[in-house]
C-alpha cells in the first residue's frame, strides 16, 4: 500500500469513527424521551402521501416496528381512500361526495370494507412484519372494537333557506369504542393494524373516517399520544409559519379568527374530542417526510404541531 493510500484508508476510518460517534450521540439523546414513552400507547393515523409512497410506507413500518422494540405500544389506524375510489372505478361505480365524505350505498360499503379490512389492511401487516415486527389486521368490527351509528349531515337550501337532512348511506361515526381486544394485544408482542369499519347496533357495516376513528380509539384507549399523519407540515399562523404548540382553547380562538380553516378544522376537532375522551395529547404531522414520529417523539423540538389540554 502507498503513502497516498495508507492515509486515505486512515482518513476513511476516522470519518466513520466521527459518523458512529454522532449516531451513538443520538441514541443517547433520545433515551430520556424513550423513557417517557415507555409502555405507553400512541394512536398513528396512517394515510396521505405517507402511505402511497413506497419507499415511505417502508420507512413508516420501520419507524412503527422500532417504537415496539423500545417499549411503546404502537397501534396503527389506517385510511385508504384513492384505493377505493380506483376500486370503484374499476367496476365502473361513479364515487359521489358529499363534504369531504363518500357517499356508501350497500354496494360501495361491501367495496369499501373489501378494499379497507382486506388488501390494505394486510399490505401494512406484511409491511410490518417484513420489518422484523409482528402485526395483526383488525376492523372495528373486531371484538366490537367500533361501535357506530349513522353519520348524518344537514345542508341550507341557497333559495328558500331551508334545511334538509343528507342521507349519505352507510357512512358512520364511532358513538364507542371497546378496547378489551386492544388491552389483550397490548400485553403481547403483536402490532394492531385497524381498518376503519364500524358495527351498527343493527347489524349493518359503516364506513368511517379514518382520522375520526384513529380519534376515538385515541380517546378510549387513554394513549399517550395521537398521531394524525397528513400531508401539511401541521397548523401554520395567518403568515403561514408552523405552530408547534396549541391548547384547546388557544385552537378554538384560531378556528374563530380564521386562522385554522377548510380540511385542518375537522383534524382540530378529532384532535380535541380524543384529548376530551382521554387522550392525553394529539399531534398532527408532516407524513411526506421520513422518520416524523420518531422526531417528535425522542427529540427536544419534535415536529408538527401538539394539541394540548389547557
Amino acid at each position: 500500500m502507498s503513502g497516498d493510500e495508507g492515509m486515505t484508508a486512515e482518513s476513511d476510518k476516522a470519518r466513520r469513527r466521527v459518523e458512529w460517534l454522532a449516531q451513538a450521540g443520538i441514541l443517547t439523546e433520545a433515551l430520556p424521551y424513550m423513557r417517557r414513552y415507555n409502555d405507553q400507547t400512541l394512536v398513528v393515523k396512517y394515510g396521505g402521501h405517507a402511505m402511497g409512497d413506497s419507499r415511505l410506507a417502508r420507512l413508516f413500518a420501520r419507524d412503527i416496528v422500532l417504537l415496539k422494540q423500545v417499549g411503546v405500544d404502537p397501534i396503527v389506524v389506517h385510511g385508504g381512500g384513492p384505493q377505493i375510489g380506483e376500486m370503484l372505478k374499476r367496476i365502473e361505480k361513479e364515487s359521489v361526495f358529499v363534504d369531504g365524505l363518500r357517499v356508501t350505498d350497500q354496494e360501495t360499503v361491501d367495496i369499501v370494507e373489501m378494499v379497507l379490512a382486506g388488501s390494505i389492511n394486510k399490505q401494512i401487516v406484511g409491511s410490518l412484519q417484513a420489518e422484523g415486527g409482528r402485526a395483526i389486521g383488525l376492523c372495528g368490527k373486531d371484538g366490537g372494537l367500533i361501535k357506530a351509528r349513522k353519520l348524518t349531515r344537514t345542508t341550507k337550501d341557497p333559495e328558500s333557506n331551508i334545511e334538509k337532512v343528507l342521507d349519505l348511506g352507510f357512512v358512520g361515526e364511532p358513538y364507542e369504542c371497546d378496547t378489551t381486544i386492544l388491552d389483550v394485544l397490548r400485553r403481547s408482542d403483536f402490532i394492531p393494524v385497524i381498518a376503519p369499519i364500524g358495527l351498527g347496533d343493527d347489524g349493518e357495516t359503516y364506513n368511517i373516517n379514518a382520522d375520526t376513528a384513529a380519534g376515538a380509539i385515541a380517546g378510549a384507549a387513554g394513549a399517550k399520544r395521537l398521531l394524525l399523519l397528513t400531508d401539511v407540515a401541521g397548523v401554520l399562523d395567518k403568515n403561514g409559519d408552523l405552530i408547534t404548540d396549541l391548547t384547546v382553547s388557544e385552537a378554538a380562538k384560531l378556528q374563530e379568527q380564521g386562522v385554522i380553516s377548510g380540511g385542518m378544522i375537522p383534524k382540530i376537532q378529532t384532535c380535541v374530542d380524543a384529548i376530551n375522551d382521554g387522550a392525553e395529547g394529539a399531534v398532527i404531522l408532516d407524513g411526506r417526510h421520513q422518520h416524523q414520529i420518531l422526531l417528535e417523539l425522542f427529540t427536544e423540538h419534535g415536529t408538527g404541531t401538539l394539541i394540548r389540554p389547557d
